[in-house]
């Protein structure tokens, strides 16, 4: 997978780009990926027995029409949310049936489609042209969206609103960092492998371009933050992940901890892509469960 230097970019105006909703049916790909998909993956499949799922549309604060993928448990709740923050290819399948895993697991599920003001990514296997929508995502825009969501689902009545986690994947793993530290409602969140610094090669447009970077925000986390780092990522030093935890632990955030997986590549939970590693992805997925047992439904 191609790893994005930019996660936040250009204004959409740049690209000639459209801010109108694109409807729930353009919007949401069904498939996996296909500019990630590996030909011998056998992705995990979650059945939607006792559940309940649908693809709504909140209305964000910059008035588009955001589709958002929900996947709740079937009875009368309220059930904990989490919030999912997907990887760079948006709502596919992968993300839809992360949600309802989460929703087997008793949690309120809630995923956006970030990128659809510019265009789906997911269905698209040119990652020049996916990069030029992603990096579309600004800072405010997703913060935005995250609060909007949080929202629209605070008014139902299977809704806990005093339970709330995020979880997310890559370009979504930095945005767990960035929304723990924006948000005071937000009680939890693990962050699979997302970017922490500036690379060290990085322009100094890149490096305004993903600002606030979550070593420089360490400070400002409102919740604990699991952070789920693979050794061998080439995307994501290791000297990054040691500069997180030294500013965390300047900051005094002890209920904030980084595990490293060894020889653990970029990727390693999406079960769908060649990067996918079984036994890592479990262990994490079991830690994800302890912090958000302990954080949402205590």
């Amino acid at each position: 997978m191609t790893m994005l230097t930019r996660p936040e970019g250009s204004e959409p105006a740049d690209f000639n780009l459209s801010r109108r909703s694109l409807g729930l049916a353009a919007a949401i790909f069904a498939g996996y990926a296909p500019a990630a998909l590996a030909q011998e993956a056998q992705p995990v499949t979650t059945d939607t027995d006792g559940l309940t799922t649908e693809t709504v549309s909140v209305q964000a604060p910059d008035g588009f029409d955001l589709p958002v993928y929900v996947a709740r448990p079937a009875g009368e709740g309220p059930y904990p949310v989490v919030l999912v923050a997907s990887e760079i290819f948006g709502l596919h399948a992968y993300i839809q049936d992360v949600c309802r895993r989460l929703a087997k697991a008793g949690y309120a599920a809630i995923a956006p489609a970030f990128f659809v003001r510019a265009a789906d990514p997911a269905p698209l296997s040119d990652m020049q042209e996916i990069q030029r929508i992603v990096a579309q995502a600004g800072y405010e825009q997703v913060m935005g969206d995250i609060s909007a969501s949080l929202e629209w689902a605070s008014r139902h009545a299977w809704a806990n609103d005093q339970r709330i986690g995020i979880t997310g994947f890559c370009w979504g793993g930095k945005v767990v960092w960035q929304a723990a530290a924006r948000f005071a409602n937000i009680r939890a969140g693990v962050a699979w492998y997302g970017r922490l610094a500036p690379a060290a090669n990085a322009t100094e447009q890149q490096r305004e371009a993903g600002k606030p970077w979550p070593v420089d925000i360490a400070a400002d986390l409102k919740a604990p933050v699991l952070g789920l780092y693979g050794e061998a990522d080439q995307g994501i030093p290791l000297d990054t992940v040691e500069a997180m935890r030294a500013a965390l632990q300047r900051a005094d955030k002890t209920d904030s901890e980084i595990v490293v997986y060894p020889a653990a590549p970029h990727g390693f939970h999406a079960d769908y892509r060649a990067s996918y590693r079984a036994a890592d992805a479990q262990d994490g997925w079991t830690k994800l469960l302890a912090l958000f047992e302990a954080r949402l439904k205590a």
